[in-house]
């Protein structure tokens, strides 16, 4: 016999028992599309907080540090410090799609306008790759001019003007120096032309302060759903601006060239490349630091997750495969004579043995067909909770692979389940069972 006719066969004895067979296949599609939707649900979440951690944690980035005292463009004596010749090294390194020097310098007052005053975080920064890294612009456009400076949306915020706190004490009669009298201001900075006031030392016991003037060539966009006046307020200048405020500061206070501080922060193509870009950086001397191990905590709890939902669905397709049993069993015993028959025309015991394994593979596939049609219902139903309740786009999705393995898990209880009612069907006496007949 062929495939095709053990099918016809089987088909035409589940159309027969038409009660049994619903029932059979509504047990193996709940246990399906439990399995289905647990995997499902697991993913989707996965993939969400993977989404969300690269996003603010940047998976894909790593952030290199020298041991040593060197800086890009020194002599690179130390073997621990950052040179420019291991930056070239690594840029060249495979799965890195780009690399930027990033260096804190330190916090600096600013004048605009003449009476408006506020304070940034200075950090050195090649500022034509700031975009390869995730920054956004709202205004402007990045430049590596060497007065240029980007500065957050929230350095907009919490300035104050020197001229209205002047007018306000003169009238009030207080001390203008007063900080709690100063009334805070937004003020646009976008194309404005800033006077940084850094610190570099003490002169005759006095406190001394070197200007360096910088033009606003851009305004990074505001995070999604905060407030313009949250967040740090960084300023990110040129490299080349970097340096030379950090030798007026070293000049100032008499210390030894270099900035230990100078970060290189490498971007990977692909998450998962993280760890071996990190083992071959830190060959080269240098101390490494990502959060790749924030996604594999979060992968290994998910996995727990996934575990608990998919015995979930494994033991109702164990319930599921208890039913077919018996059903196949009761068929066994209804259809004694048409096995006799078949015994008696030459049927030998393995086509017998095919032909009850085969009608309960066919239930198996049915109730998982069944199974995924109703688990695309349930995801369905949960995005649309989502979208109403929790004014949250879609995100629970089904992958090809989870339906696959969903159906075979169906098939595989069918086709498991048929197995001792075959073995039993085969076992009967031809002669026996049409005498009883």
């Amino acid at each position: 016999m062929r495939l095709r006719d053990y099918i016809a066969l089987g088909w035409d004895q589940l159309r027969r028992r038409m009660v049994v067979t619903l029932l059979c296949t509504m047990g193996i599609a709940i246990g399906s599309a439990a399995i289905i939707v647990a995997l499902a649900f697991g993913e989707s979440i996965a993939h969400y907080a993977r989404v969300q951690m690269n996003s603010f944690l940047k998976m894909d980035e790593i952030t290199v540090y020298g041991d040593g005292s060197a800086s890009p463009g020194g002599s690179g004596a130390d073997a621990g410090g950052m040179t420019e010749q291991k930056i070239d090294v690594i840029r060249q390194l495979p799965h890195v799609r780009s690399a930027a020097v990033f260096q804190p310098v330190d916090y600096a007052s600013f004048i605009v306008d003449g009476t408006k005053r506020g304070s940034l975080q200075l950090t050195g920064a090649e500022l034509g790759k700031l975009e390869e890294f995730g920054y956004e612009l709202g205004q402007g456009s990045f430049s590596d001019q060497d007065n240029a400076i980007v500065v957050t949306y929230s350095a907009m915020y919490d300035l104050y003007d020197t001229r209205l706190d002047q007018l306000k004490s003169g009238q009030e009669g207080a001390n203008p120096g007063g900080g709690e009298k100063r009334q805070r201001i937004a003020y646009p900075l976008y194309q404005k032309q800033l006077t940084l006031s850094v610190y570099t030392g003490e002169s005759n016991g006095a406190a001394r302060f070197e200007a360096f003037p910088v033009r606003v060539v851009g305004v990074l966009k505001k995070p999604d759903g905060a407030a313009g006046y949250e967040g740090q307020k960084i300023g990110y200048i040129s490299l080349g601006l970097a340096e030379r405020i950090e030798q007026a500061k070293r000049s100032g206070s008499g210390a030894a060239a270099g900035n230990s501080d100078t970060q290189l922060v490498i971007k990977v193509d692909d998450p998962s490349n993280v760890a071996q870009v990190e083992k071959w950086i830190q060959k080269l001397g240098l101390r490494t630091q990502s959060n790749i191990r924030y996604q594999e905590e979060t992968n290994a709890q998910f996995k727990i997750i996934r575990f608990i939902f998919g015995g979930a669905g494994l033991f109702i397709l164990f319930v599921a495969s208890i039913s077919i049993i018996v059903a196949m069993t009761m068929s066994t015993y209804q259809r004694r004579r048409q096995i006799g028959i078949m015994k008696v025309l030459g049927a030998n015991l393995a086509q017998i043995r095919n032909m009850f394994v085969v009608e309960s593979a066919l239930l198996g596939f049915i109730g998982g067909c069944f199974g995924i049609l109703f688990s695309y219902w349930v995801i369905w139903s949960i995005n649309i909770v989502l979208q109403r309740f929790a004014d949250s786009e879609e995100i629970l999705f089904i992958e090809p692979w989870i339906l696959a393995l969903g159906l075979f898990f169906a098939l595989l209880t069918g086709v498991l389940s048929g197995i001792y009612p075959a073995i039993k069907a085969s076992r009967t006496d031809a002669l026996t069972a049409i005498k009883r007949e």
